[in-house]
């Protein structure tokens, strides 16, 4: 929370009766009442809930939708006490078409933290059920299909993993703010197989090499997509970091691909697609990006040394794929 820290400081230096204060940043459960409150009251010599007024309010937002999604979502406030709820409801009415639930702030905390890990929960157990219909030879998006036809069952769909600014930590910050309490032991496993998403990847890719007669060690591995969402030039949290480096370890030569990606943090991005592919050995899809769900599988297995290719989030058909002569390995594809 260093960052957090000091904002909350410098806030409080400058702090005047009357001021109310609201937390947005998605933090730990209790974080506004043991943390934000104790450093704006050192800092400004101040009462909370007496002299100045503080309330937690959980942003909402995703990349492309910031705007959208800050004016048209419901949102939970929650106040350190009833004062600071009431004003800070009343401030949202003027921003916020969408409903507005008071509660208090360690009720928004949980809120907020718990919505992103029952997302990632819910991955989790879509990942969990691809790997089993890996080894039994089951195509986990026919059993999807199939699940989500059943009343009530909304399974969501597995890849190659999960980033982002928030799903990643906040089952930890969840976790954290019960510590001392309890120990939730499902978070911990959810946040496990999703972590394990991308090195899975790099073991498919090698799986892939070997049936093409191929060691992994100095195979050229096309890798498409580094951001972690689709369409995006957000790389926080990708889970393309960690197949690549599992790719590394394993001795391949990964070549990087993004349409909408610079060089990001030591990863060189190859921006002609075609450069990419040429000599490569295996194509591993990382991200679901528009442009590569468009790729002419003629034209790439001309370029390509080695006709493989592995599909972390079922962009390509498999069917097609095999008829084209490549041999293929996608994340729960049989």
């Amino acid at each position: 929370y260093q960052a957090l820290r000091s904002a909350t400081k410098t806030v409080g230096q400058h702090l005047k009766p009357g001021t109310l204060v609201v937390i947005e940043s998605t933090v730990a459960p209790g974080t506004t009442n043991k943390i934000v409150q104790p450093i704006l009251e050192s800092e400004s010599g101040l009462k909370a809930g007496v002299d100045f007024l503080l309330a937690c309010a959980p942003e909402r937002v995703m990349p492309g939708k910031l705007l959208y999604n800050l004016v048209n979502l419901d949102r939970v406030i929650g106040g350190i006490n009833e004062e600071s709820t009431r004003a800070a409801v009343e401030l949202y009415r003027h921003i916020v078409k969408g409903e507005l639930y008071p509660v208090d702030a360690l009720t928004a905390e949980v809120v907020k933290t718990t919505e992103n890990a029952y997302r990632d929960v819910q991955i989790a157990f879509a990942n969990e059920i691809a790997l089993l219909c890996e080894n039994i030879g089951v195509d986990v998006y026919t059993v999807r299909e199939l699940v989500n036809k059943s009343p009530h069952r909304d399974m969501h769909l597995p890849g190659a993993g999960v980033g982002g600014h928030c799903l990643p930590k906040d089952s930890w910050l969840l976790a954290f703010g019960a510590r001392g309490k309890h120990q939730p032991k499902l978070l911990s496993i959810a946040r496990e197989i999703n972590d394990g998403m991308p090195r899975h990847m790099a073991e498919l890719c090698e799986s892939a090499l070997e049936a093409a007669d191929r060691r992994v060690y100095g195979s050229k591995v096309t890798v498409l997509g580094m951001a972690y969402l689709e369409d995006s030039d957000d790389t926080r949290n990708s889970p393309a970091f960690t197949f690549i480096k599992a790719l590394e370890v394993l001795g391949a030569q990964p070549t990087v691909h993004d349409p909408y990606v610079d060089n990001v943090d030591g990863v060189e991005i190859v921006k002609d697609l075609d450069e990419a592919i040429t000599g490569s050995d295996c194509i591993a899809l990382v991200t679901a990006h528009s442009q590569y769900r468009e790729l002419d599988l003629d034209h790439i297995r001309q370029l390509m040394r080695t006709p493989v290719i592995v599909d972390g989030r079922k962009v390509f058909d498999k069917d097609e794929c095999l008829k084209k002569g490549f041999i293929f390995r996608g994340i729960g594809r049989s």
